[in-house]
């Protein structure tokens, strides 16, 4: 399994070596956006709509937006320094609690933890703790430049580190629009929707569960292979150093070839008169 943090769990004295490993993945599909005409796949670039140029990483800095169109400029060594000096207060328990407390809408993305060199012993009793005392520690950690808060669990004999949100990042459910503040229901009704919540009740078993738009959608995908229906994107027609050069010094000539004057009309002289004959 995929490492994708490493660094230690404390509590107290007790210092335990820890690797994080995502203990769910994205099954989605990933569809790609081809051009239509040609199906080759789309390129997005990052352009400066005012300079009208594309531009590299060392071309972008960070900017926080204080107001419309103004922002504040933070150098990449500033965040770099920040970020280290929260790193050594980052994964301290801080509080052990009763995970039942938490709302699910705190929940965020859960890892599994495993221990590093040195770290059997001291994974072993974090464990054993949280098992006896039926609590969850609450600590914080600083992953992907974030500090965030997270709750250490166990989860079949392996402990669960699931990362949660500060309270600020839960929006007020106050602002949710046109919910009813009664319920403007009959007895009869309410005792009718009990029936079928009862009847529909089962124990919760996930592997029954299934993504059928998922399954579906690669059925399709797996049809038109077999029916032959991929498409390949279209070359992009080579150019040589010689139709490029002679295209380049005829443009050349063409911008530089001086534009002919229009010459003016000539006017015909005229014929000198004829001396009149002596009388």
């Amino acid at each position: 399994m995929h490492t994708i943090w490493k660094g230690s769990i404390s509590f107290g004295l007790v210092n335990i070596p820890i690797k994080l490993h995502a203990a769910t993945e994205d099954k989605d599909i990933k569809l790609r956006s081809l051009h239509k005409k040609c199906h080759t796949p789309i390129k997005y670039e990052k352009i400066c709509p005012v300079c009208e140029t594309e531009l590299a990483m060392d071309d972008i800095v960070k900017g926080y937006e204080i107001t419309k169109g103004k922002f504040i400029i933070l150098d990449e060594s500033e965040l770099n320094e920040l970020k280290k000096a929260t790193e050594e207060k980052a994964v301290e328990i801080i509080d052990f609690i009763k995970i039942e407390e938490i709302d699910p809408i705190y929940f965020n993305r859960s890892y599994y933890m495993s221990p590093n060199e040195g770290g059997m012993k001291a994974y072993g009793l974090l464990r054993k703790a949280l098992l006896e005392t039926e609590k969850a520690g609450l600590a914080k950690i600083i992953m992907r430049s974030k500090e965030q808060l997270a709750i250490i669990r166990v989860y079949e004999n392996t402990l669960l580190m699931e990362t949660i949100h500060f309270p600020d990042e839960v929006r007020n459910v106050g602002d949710v629009p046109n919910v009813p503040a009664d319920d403007q229901v009959s007895k009869k009704e309410i005792d009718t929707a009990i029936l079928l919540i009862e009847q529909l009740t089962t124990k919760f078993e996930p592997e029954k569960y299934t993504d059928e738009y998922r399954t579906k959608l690669m059925e399709l995908i797996n049809s038109k292979q077999v029916g032959k229906q991929a498409v390949t994107p279209k070359e992009k027609a080579p150019t040589t150093n010689v139709t490029d050069l002679m295209a380049a010094l005829q443009a050349s000539i063409d911008k530089t070839k001086p534009k002919e004057e229009k010459k003016a009309p000539t006017r015909r002289k005229k014929a000198p008169a004829k001396a009149k004959k002596a009388q």
